[in-house]
């Protein structure tokens, strides 16, 4: 019982002495909580980027037919190969990123599927869409690459 009395009053000493480091060690409390607002912006922003691929995903095994003849028009061969690598890249990584599970080795195909989807599908910058798809896809990267980076956050099936 001694030895807390004395921790508290080292601290409370501390704080007096130095009033910042009261300062510091409420704001780091306040950041650390399960339930802190960057941990939720962190898992908010994983749900808004991975709707995009899920969904994507999901239309393409509804629509496969329809999505084979836009990926020819573009002039792709195999199309077949790659509407399968497209959807399982797409749900894969969407859930990955979703679930927090493995968020950065789900968000690493998802940006490298991006790049060659972004350059062969949204180029044509006279259509002013395309131009927008175009910019939507940048900014989608964007979010990958923050995901890449630091991670999942701390609200996820298995941090990284």
């Amino acid at each position: 019982m001694r030895n807390e009395e004395d921790e508290t009053q080292n601290i409370s000493a501390s704080s007096a002495a130095n009033p910042e480091n009261g300062r510091r060690n409420k704001a780091k409390n306040s950041r650390e909580g399960y339930y802190a607002r960057r941990n939720l912006i962190s898992l908010i922003s994983r749900v808004l980027i991975s709707a995009i691929f899920l969904m994507s995903g999901v239309n393409k095994i509804l629509h496969h037919v329809g999505t084979q003849e836009y990926m020819a028009a573009y002039g792709m061969p195999l199309t077949g190969l790659f509407l399968v690598a497209a959807i399982v890249v797409e749900l894969g990584g969407g859930l990955s990123v979703l679930l927090g599970y493995k968020a950065r080795w789900g968000a690493i195909p998802l940006a490298i599927f991006l790049i060659p989807a972004t350059l062969i599908f949204h180029t044509s910058f006279g259509d002013q869409i395309q131009t927008i798809m175009f910019m939507k896809n940048l900014a989608i990267l964007g979010g990958l690459l923050m995901i890449i980076q630091y991670g999942s956050g701390r609200i996820a099936l298995k941090q990284d």
